[in-house]
């Protein structure tokens, strides 16, 4: 179980197995082709249609046999795999138990047995958290770490992190918050390795890690900070523009607009976005001054 001291998240496996670090690249696609069609103002549902192939290369996983026979496992394992958490999505904190996925359809097969496409339906949870700008985008070079724990430092990294200048966090806490099992004594010698080799080969995507005294600092690399600081990026994985919105932003947008759906807006905005010759230099302020028009123009139409 990982905790924060305010939050957790247990995860428990079934007969077939639990869901790896590695399955999570199936769920990340996923995610990435809601947002990228939240970012065209386009409606979502739950239910998706993807090509296998397109999967496995954006993931960086083997288009051979073995790529489609691993994907298969995976997919058994993130239906599988049961979550409780009491972490807050979409403005609504509560308990919550789930499978990461509902369901999973392989479509059509060649006779060699590689499956062509795939329908995944994710679960009220994780679709209701993309609705809710409550996931973060991931650099590509993700898909690259091998390690778990490389893996799960990166993400904490991404939302504790972000662009600040810098984020720390004792040895006893992090591992709270890596799910770690390891001894103290391991998990101490695990980070240092990973430490020591993104100091000396530059291997993780983003932020800097650096150990000391037991406190781990995290802080972002230039070319993060010249990229995803300076503008709205484009997702590596879809090509869309990439508009997030802080939670700050997204109250005062209902303070502005209080009569009308915040995800519709949301939408409204993006598609208005999209069609601009330059994404915004400050997708938050760009956002509550379309809000404002917007609800200047149609008032409390929003009902």
């Amino acid at each position: 179980m990982a905790t924060d001291g305010k939050s957790y998240v247990e995860v428990r496996p079934n007969m077939i197995g639990l869901a790896t670090v590695h399955d999570r690249d199936v769920l990340i696609y996923c995610i990435s082709q809601v947002m990228a069609a939240l970012n065209d103002g386009k409606q979502v549902q739950r239910t998706l249609r993807f090509k296998a192939y397109d999967l496995l290369v954006a993931t960086n996983r083997p288009v051979a046999g073995t790529g489609y026979t691993g994907l298969k496992a995976a997919l058994e394992r993130l239906q599988g795999t049961q979550i409780e958490t009491n972490i807050t999505t979409g403005g609504v904190e509560q308990i919550d138990g789930f499978s990461l996925i509902d369901r999973y359809r392989i479509v059509r097969e060649t006779r060699d047995g590689r499956m062509l496409d795939l329908e995944v339906t994710l679960s009220d949870w994780v679709f209701n958290a993309i609705a809710g700008d409550d996931v973060l985008t991931l650099n590509r070079r993700y898909f690259q770490l091998r390690k778990p724990l490389e893996r799960r430092l990166y993400e904490l990294a991404r939302k504790q992190c972000g662009t600040q200048p810098e984020w720390k966090c004792g040895l006893e806490k992090l591992q709270g918050r890596t799910g770690s099992t390891s001894s103290d004594k391991e998990f101490r010698r695990l980070v240092k390795a990973i430490c020591k080799a993104d100091e000396e080969h530059n291997h993780m995507p983003d932020y800097a890690f650096r150990l000391e005294a037991d406190i781990l600092t995290v802080t972002p690399k230039r070319e993060f900070l010249d990229t995803y600081a300076a503008k709205p990026q484009q997702d590596r994985l879809t090509g869309g523009y990439i508009l997030p919105l802080s939670p700050d932003t997204l109250e005062r947008a209902r303070e502005l607009s209080p009569t009308w759906d915040i995800n519709v807006l949301v939408g409204e905005w993006r598609t208005y976005a999209a069609r601009q010759k330059e994404p915004p230099k400050n997708p938050d302020a760009a956002f509550l001054g379309f809000c404002k028009s917007w609800y200047e123009k149609r008032g409390r139409s929003g009902w």
